[in-house]
């Protein structure tokens, strides 16, 4: 079942959505070489509980983290940790996700680690290019699958593979609700986009094969023949006015930021 949000409710999501704006920011500029994923998502819990939030992953069907965070051939779900250290050249997933007043926000971003190589970069403008081009699709009248055939049509045009069986998700009173929002399809298919309805759009892109691989601990995600993965994301209410980004701060996002 579809949930269509009241202006208060949505005022409420751009709430919680400005938190994990903010905390994005927090991260990605303490990012670098040496540092644990541990390290981070310590940091953003702190920051998101000073802000009146409460982690939305933490303990989500046993979920450890307050984040996701995903090194290089990790797609999404990592679990923070003080093994995982990362080195110059890596690129991290960092996914936040944060409760206020009974309302979710979700949003995340890919972030080079140090000196990274060109063909790498050229992997994260792909996919934070798609997912610009997912959230103009999201007009009242489209569709669902608007949204994928936009983020298909970027990513494979730039040479790289969308993920098949991970998806984005509507999103409100609860992270996961209806509809699914795949990341490729074809346009003018699916679920027909309506004021009120509010959908984490999040891209999920390899350098290599689309195909993936569960990790033992059934949460890690990871490219089935270890290449590099980059994954973006934003809360996005479908309004008559056009889309509207949750997931900014004062009108800008590190994930709309220039790679």
């Amino acid at each position: 079942m579809i949930h269509r949000k009241s202006s208060s409710d949505l005022e409420r999501m751009a709430a919680a959505g400005a938190i994990v704006a903010e905390t994005l920011g927090v991260l990605a500029e303490s990012v670098r070489p040496g540092m644990s994923t541990l390290d981070l998502d310590e940091l953003a819990e702190r920051h998101i509980r000073a802000a009146g939030g409460v982690p939305t992953f933490k303990g989500y069907r046993g979920f450890p983290g307050s984040i996701c965070a995903s090194p290089n051939d990790m797609i999404v779900h990592g679990i923070p940790s003080d093994d995982i250290i990362l080195a110059d050249g890596d690129i991290l997933s960092i996914d936040v996700g944060v409760t206020r007043k009974g309302f979710v926000g979700d949003s995340a971003v890919t972030v080079p680690v140090g000196r990274v190589p060109e063909p790498t970069l050229s992997l994260l403008r792909a996919c934070q290019a798609s997912l610009a081009a997912a959230v103009e699709a999201c007009q009242v009248g489209g569709h669902v699958g608007d949204i994928g055939f936009a983020v298909q049509s970027v990513v494979e045009g730039a040479g790289f593979a969308v993920v098949r069986d991970l998806v984005g998700h509507g999103v409100g009173r609860s992270m996961h609700e209806d509809p699914q929002v795949r990341n490729y399809g074809a346009a003018g298919t699916g679920q027909e986009l309506k004021a009120g309805m509010t959908l984490a759009i999040e891209p999920m892109i390899t350098a290599g094969s689309y195909e993936i691989r569960i990790a033992e601990d059934e949460w890690c995600i990871f490219t089935v023949d270890s290449s590099l993965a980059a994954h973006f994301e934003h809360t996005v209410a479908i309004t008559d006015d056009g889309p509207r980004v949750l997931t900014r701060s004062a009108g800008t996002s590190i994930v709309d930021a220039q790679i």
